[in-house]
């Protein structure tokens, strides 16, 4: 029982391990993107939903751009798909999967539903 209880617990293991990140993932809300934009920051917003598996398959990119030195100062902002429309409507996003960046105030680019690793690199290095 014990080793069962064990090995369950090793296979489970590598599960949780999350790579470390420089960048800050945070909750989206309008004032914490305008005190970043005000602040002249990298900014990314990321709209995802749970369910969808374009987010999913960004959001390891995305971590692993986060544990990127150049990206240090990079701020990421997650929008909830479905629960936070009025984010939607004020960003102009229509779709989960959306990626928007920005260099301080300013767009400076967009992607909806790219899963490619270095096109999605490219757009955050816009933000820079």
């Amino acid at each position: 029982m014990i080793r069962r209880t064990l090995l369950a617990l090793l296979a489970a293991a590598p599960l949780g391990i999350v790579p470390a990140q420089a960048a800050d993932f945070l909750p989206y809300t309008p004032e914490a993107l305008a005190a970043a934009q005000k602040a002249g920051k990298p900014i990314l917003v990321e709209i995802s939903a749970p369910w969808c598996p374009i987010c999913k398959t960004q959001k390891p990119i995305l971590a692993k751009l986060g544990s990127d030195p150049r990206f240090k100062d990079l701020q990421v902002f997650d929008v909830d798909f479905d629960s936070q429309k009025p984010a939607l409507k004020a960003l102009n996003a229509r779709m989960q999967s959306t990626l928007i960046a920005f260099k301080g105030e300013k767009e400076v680019g967009r992607s909806i539903g790219e899963t490619q690793p270095e096109w999605i690199e490219g757009l955050v290095e816009k933000a820079l």
